[in-house]
């Protein structure tokens, strides 16, 4: 079956594309979520849709208008919560419920819920064209870059922030950075998961390999593996079953993290 598979030159860009989606979505998943920030995903496609349904309505690029908003919308996410008395979870859903309202709106005030707005509301990795492949590697080597290059800095952000600027580290580069890397990530994920199971990608993978090992290190390589192989899988099941895509990687994701609090149990301690 899986031979099956590869021989679809769709498929096969779906496979390499969500490949990197994922394992990019998974390694900033472990800072966002250790930082308490893992529903910026799920805001950040909110904000993306309401983006989507913008360009759709005056036919302009989805792409081009999505990741310049939804960058800017990583931005000010990071001002308020770090500005003000609004707390980041709390500056999420008022952005996340704002951005979703005004695409709903406009998309029922003018072209109505069309394929393309459905796709990218859904999921549609089968529609993913050669130029989203691309863009896909080159967000992931970045995201490699970032983390092979940068990983003691990184980590000082991750878990002090106020140590990490004592010792000169730039944490507001650092911050913005993988907020804008995110903000990518969230638009080209997208096209293969939908706004409503986009931040899935970030979230499971990091919880799963949190509750298998203990030190930073080992959780990012796993979480990337991780989130590699469900995807993997989440796809030869769709195929074989004939159910939606991105539905399938999240009920993968699920099951591993179950059997990873399952392994949590009865080795508490973890793996180093």
């Amino acid at each position: 079956m899986i031979l099956e598979m590869l021989s679809y030159p769709f498929l096969v860009r779906a496979l390499l594309g969500g490949m990197m989606v994922s394992l990019c979505a998974s390694l900033l998943g472990v800072s966002l979520v250790l930082k308490r920030y893992s529903m910026i995903g799920d805001g950040l496609s909110h904000v993306s849709f309401g983006a989507l349904s913008v360009a759709i309505a005056v036919g302009w690029s989805p792409l081009a208008v999505s990741i310049p908003v939804v960058t800017l919308a990583a931005f000010f996410l990071l001002r308020i919560t770090e500005n003000s008395k609004v707390k980041s979870d709390a500056a999420i859903a008022m952005i996340s419920a704002s951005a979703l309202a005004i695409g709903i709106v406009v998309t029922s005030l003018t072209t109505g819920m069309t394929t393309d707005v459905s796709s990218y509301m859904f999921g549609s990795i089968l529609a993913m064209s050669r130029e989203d492949v691309i863009l896909a590697g080159i967000l992931s080597l970045v995201v490699l870059c970032l983390f092979v290059f940068c990983y003691n800095k990184i980590f000082a952000v991750t878990f002090d922030e106020s140590f990490a600027r004592a010792t000169g580290i730039r944490v507001k580069f650092y911050n913005v950075l993988v907020a804008v890397l995110t903000a990518f990530t969230i638009v080209l994920g997208m096209r293969m998961m939908g706004a409503m199971l986009i931040s899935s990608l970030i979230i499971f993978p990091a919880l799963t390999a949190m509750g298998v090992f203990k030190s930073f290190r080992s959780v990012v390589v796993c979480s990337g593996v991780l989130s590699v192989v469900c995807f993997c899988t989440g796809m030869v099941v769709s195929y074989g079953m004939s159910v939606p895509a991105g539905a399938s990687v999240v009920l993968v994701n699920l099951a591993v993290f179950f059997m990873s609090r399952i392994f949590s149990r009865f080795c508490p301690g973890g793996l180093q």
